[in-house]
């Protein structure tokens, strides 16, 4: 684990990286994707799908197939078609009921027709959520179950307090289970991850998994085959977000400092679950040009890497970048 947690240096994308043109109604920034899953020929699109905000709920998906068209031939219209969320509004009653505030949906994952997505919730609330659905392709629909609400308990620091505007956001499928990795891995204390098995018919009780201490944040994460897995690494230079910045002493501070300021960045690492145990070391770093994206969806393809941004960065929109290897 030394030799992964040690090594601070990522090298320079190795990745020529082309935009996707989306179309009108997906390149809205108010949809504020959050997580990108590869199914059969579609690439989904999670939107956060604030409810509270009269959000629409929902999960798009584009056709695999017209993106290479595009990325080819750089000219031609995406094809995409819209799954709606069934029932997230009697999932969002269910958390009232227990206290706590959502707030978005913010993982995506799938095993066979089900799929999974985390929920976030208010900084002050105790909970995040683990809920799943079946796909319905004829009825272009994803059909959550009211019934299957797992809590998943938030870290907290020291003093009690929760990470501002932190949720499990990372989730991704891993030998009958998910592996479901917290925002914010920099405690002084326990780090962990929660792994649940897809196999059980009832909600699993969640198995904290360590998790080697890692500066900024997780927004999301890629199974790569194995127990390998890729993440986005992200760090965001405004003040709501001091506490993801790490100090002098540690090596990762001289990417996110400018002179006595801040600055945005975000890199791409390597994941490993190896005996119970996550650990981690940098893979590449993004162009300069694109660190000012808050990145928030990853999904691995043909030997690259799909991102989108959620509704924050100089586009204005919803950005999806395709890297492809050199």
């Amino acid at each position: 684990m030394a030799l992964w947690t040690s090594l601070t240096h990522a090298q320079k994308a190795p990745f020529s990286i082309q935009t996707i043109s989306l179309p009108k109604e997906i390149a809205d920034r108010n949809n504020q994707f959050s997580g990108l899953f590869i199914r059969n020929n579609q690439l989904l699109l999670l939107s956060e799908s604030r409810l509270q905000e009269r959000a629409e709920a929902k999960v798009y998906a584009l056709d695999l197939a017209s993106i290479n068209g595009q990325l080819k031939q750089k000219s031609g219209e995406v094809a995409y078609r819209k799954y709606a969320l069934q029932n997230l509004d009697l999932i969002r009653a269910r958390i009232d009921s227990a206290c706590q505030v959502y707030e978005g949906l913010e993982g995506i994952t799938m095993v066979g027709s089900t799929a999974y997505f985390t929920i976030e919730t208010t900084t002050p609330s105790a909970y995040c959520y683990l809920i799943k659905g079946e796909l319905d392709e004829a009825g272009a629909a994803i059909r959550l179950d009211p019934r299957y609400l797992v809590p998943l308990p938030k870290p907290v620091l020291t003093d009690g307090t929760h990470i501002n505007n932190a949720g499990f956001e990372a989730a991704a499928d891993y030998d009958q289970s998910l592996l479901l990795l917290f925002e914010y891995n920099y405690f002084t204390h326990d780090n962990y991850a929660f792994r649940l098995s897809t196999a059980a018919t009832t909600p699993d009780i969640p198995r904290y998994v360590p998790v080697a201490r890692l500066p900024f944040r997780v927004t999301d994460l890629v199974h790569e085959g194995k127990n390998r897995f890729t993440a986005i690494n992200y760090f965001y230079n405004g003040n709501d977000d001091s506490v993801y910045r790490t100090p002098d002493q540690d090596p990762n501070t001289r990417f996110i400092r400018n002179g006595s300021s801040y600055q945005n960045y975000c890199r791409l690492i390597s994941v490993r679950y190896k005996r119970d145990k996550v650990s981690w070391k940098p893979l590449f770093e993004l162009p300069r040009e694109y660190m000012t994206y808050n990145w928030e969806g990853l999904a691995a393809y043909q030997g690259g890497y799909f991102l989108i941004n959620d509704k924050y960065g100089p586009s204005n929109q919803s950005t999806l970048l395709y890297l492809q290897k050199k």
